[in-house]
């Protein structure tokens, strides 16, 4: 089977939203898309170049400041007709999951080995506080219930990894109380 080239659809989708320059669609990939999708710089601008040339996105030269020249992307017709066959295409196979810790898990064998306790720990801490940083990043995003309804797709994935954070801390927590009797 073919792989789809998700980065795409994501860049597609970003700018139907609104115009954008490659440096804000970086950002994206730092704030809200992170959450659920990691993409580099290096990935990020020859996508966009290939992109252009097949006709999906096109681009105007923004100057700021005095010399400095921005390119800001934007959808042409093909790349909404892509976008929107890619939305409602259904997605029939589940993620990858690639996680080290769960794979570190899978090769302790004593529930007495010294590094549980440790790398358990580290885990609850840094999943407590991707929780914390979900839920302000929900209070801030989406106070109102219309503010919700504006942009449902979005709050509806932020709420999801609110739940998944607030699952797996509490199995973290689970885990650290039997391992620590």
């Amino acid at each position: 089977m073919a792989r789809k080239n998700t980065l795409r659809y994501i860049l597609l989708g970003l700018l139907s939203k609104k115009r954008m320059s490659g440096y804000d669609l970086r950002q994206s990939f730092q704030n809200e898309i992170g959450e659920f999708w990691q993409a580099q710089h290096s990935q990020i601008y020859p996508e966009l170049a290939k992109m252009e040339d097949n006709g999906l996105i096109t681009h105007a030269i923004k100057i700021s400041g005095e010399k400095l020249e921005k390119k800001i992307y934007q959808l042409t017709p093909d790349g909404e007709n892509a976008l929107k066959e890619w939305i409602h295409t259904a997605t029939d196979e589940l993620p990858v999951n690639r996680d080290e810790f769960v794979l570190k898990l899978f090769f302790i064998s004593d529930i007495h080995d010294p590094a549980l306790i440790d790398i358990v720990q580290q885990q609850y801490d840094l999943h407590e506080a991707k929780r914390h940083h979900l839920v302000a990043r929900e209070r801030a995003l989406f106070p109102t219930a219309s503010d919700q309804e504006a942009n449902y797709g979005h709050y509806l994935i932020l709420a999801h990894a609110i739940n998944r954070e607030t699952e797996y801390t509490g199995w973290l927590q689970q885990v650290l109380a039997k391992i620590t009797v």
